[in-house]
C-alpha cells in the first residue's frame, strides 16, 4: 500500500528536456496527495512537471494535495465519462491547475468546461493537429527515429526515454578532446602536483577557459576575478575539480539528443548519490554519483564504454558496477536504471532488496530531479 514514482523526461522537437513526467503509483488518490504533500519541499520548480496518477481511480481527494504552480496533472481520455474523474477536472479548472489529457485519440469528445495545454498520444497514431485541442506530445517512441518521424507528422514533442538507444555503433577509439578531459581527470583523483595540473590546463586552450569562466561565476561566489590556473585549481579544491571535469565530460557530446542525455547521467549520479547515504559510508558517494553520471558515457561519447574506462584511472567499484553490473553500488545502479524504464513491481523488489523504502526513493528522485534542472542542460 505504498507510493512509489517513476519519472520520464518531457522533450521538445529539438530534443532538449523541457519538462518532468512523474508517474504517481498509488492504491489510491488521497494516498497519493498524502505522498506528494511531502515531497513540497524538495519539488522540482525549473522546469514544469507533469504529474500522472496510476494504480487507482482519479477522485477529488487527490486535491488535499496543493499542486505547485509548474504542475499539469494528467487526465486519462478513458476516464473522462466517470463521475469523479468530471468532478475533478471541474475543482482542477476552478483553481486554474493545467491540465494534460493521455490516451488522446482523433475526435473523441471532450468535457466543455476543459481545455488541455498538452495531448499524449501514442506515437503510431496520426494526429489531425488542424482540430487537435491542445499541443501533441508522443509516447511509445522506440528511439530518436521514431521521435524525428513523430516531428515530421506535426508532433510538438515526445515523452520518454527513446534517446537511450542509438543505432550507431560505438567507436573503439578516444576522441581527442574527451581523452585531454580524461587525462586531467587522471591527475585530480590521482592528487598530482598543482603544476601538473596547471600544464595539462596550458595544453588545451578551450579546457582551461572553461574552468576560469567557472570558477568567475556567480554561482561559484569568488570574492575576487581568480586569473591563474594555480590560484582556480588551489581555491577549487580537488574534490570538486574532480566533479566539475566529470561533468565536463559528461557535457563533452556534440550529438543533437546530448542535453537530454547530460540530463539523464546527472539525476542518475545525484539519485544514486541520494539513495545511498541510506546504505553506504559517505566516502563511498562520490563513487555514486561517477557510477550513476558515466553509465551513459559510451552513448554521450560514441565511443565503447570499457573503451572510455580503460583510459580512466577510476576506482574498482565504479568500473565492475559499469562493465559488469557486479559489485557493492551495482544494485544502486539498477535501480536507478528501473525507475527509468523498468515497472513498479521490479522497482518495488529492487528497493525491498537493498531494504530501502519507497519514501527514501521517492525523495532521492524528486531531490535528483531539481538538482540537474538547476544546471540547465541546452
Amino acid at each position: 500500500m505504498t507510493v512509489l514514482i517513476q519519472r520520464e523526461p518531457v522533450l521538445n522537437r529539438h530534443k532538449t528536456i523541457t519538462a518532468s513526467r512523474l508517474r504517481v503509483h498509488a492504491p489510491s488518490c488521497a494516498a497519493a496527495a498524502s505522498e506528494l504533500t511531502r515531497l513540497a519541499d524538495l519539488w522540482p520548480g525549473s522546469r514544469d512537471v507533469f504529474v500522472s496518477i496510476s494504480g487507482c481511480d482519479l477522485a477529488p481527494d487527490l486535491l488535499d494535495w496543493q499542486p505547485p504552480l509548474n504542475v499539469m496533472l494528467e487526465i486519462n481520455a478513458a476516464r473522462l465519462h466517470e463521475a469523479d474523474t468530471m468532478a475533478l477536472i471541474s475543482d482542477l479548472v476552478c483553481r486554474q491547475i493545467p491540465l494534460c489529457l493521455d490516451d488522446y485519440q482523433n475526435g473523441m469528445a471532450l468535457p466543455p468546461q476543459a481545455t488541455f495545454r498538452y495531448l499524449l498520444a501514442d506515437a503510431g497514431q496520426q494526429i489531425d493537429m488542424s482540430h487537435a485541442p491542445g499541443s501533441a506530445l508522443a509516447k511509445g517512441l522506440s528511439d530518436s527515429e521514431s521521435f524525428d518521424q513523430a516531428i515530421a507528422h506535426g508532433y510538438a514533442g515526445g515523452t520518454g526515454w527513446f534517446f537511450l538507444q542509438t543505432p550507431r555503433l560505438p567507436s573503439s577509439k578516444l576522441n581527442a578532446s574527451h581523452a585531454q578531459i580524461i587525462h586531467l581527470l587522471n591527475l585530480v583523483r590521482n592528487n598530482a602536483e598543482i603544476k601538473d595540473i596547471e600544464l595539462a590546463l596550458k595544453k588545451d586552450v578551450t579546457l582551461a577557459f572553461k574552468l576560469l569562466r567557472y570558477i568567475n561565476s556567480a554561482g561559484f561566489g569568488a570574492s575576487s576575478e581568480v586569473s591563474s590556473f594555480k590560484h582556480a585549481v588551489t581555491l577549487m579544491g580537488y574534490d570538486k575539480l574532480n566533479r566539475w571535469l566529470s561533468l565536463l565530460l559528461v557535457n563533452a557530446s556534440q550529438d543533437q539528443s546530448a542535453p537530454a542525455l547530460m540530463q539523464t547521467a546527472v539525476i542518475r549520479g545525484r539519485f544514486m548519490e541520494l539513495i545511498g547515504k541510506h546504505l553506504l559510508a559517505k566516502s563511498q558517494l562520490d563513487n555514486l554519483f561517477i557510477a550513476g553520471a558515466f553509465s551513459v558515457l559510451d552513448i554521450l561519447l560514441g565511443t565503447q564504454l570499457d573503451v572510455v574506462l580503460e583510459h580512466l584511472q577510476l576506482p574498482t567499484v565504479i568500473t565492475e558496477a559499469l562493465l559488469k553490473r557486479s559489485g557493492e553500488i551495482a544494485p544502486l545502479l539498477e535501480l536507478a536504471m528501473i525507475s527509468e524504464t523498468g515497472t513498479v513491481e521490479q522497482m518495488a523488489q529492487q528497493l525491498s532488496a537493498l531494504g530501502l523504502t519507497a519514501e527514501q526513493c521517492n525523495s532521492a528522485q524528486i531531490e535528483a530531479v531539481a538538482f540537474a534542472d538547476k544546471l540547465q542542460f541546452s
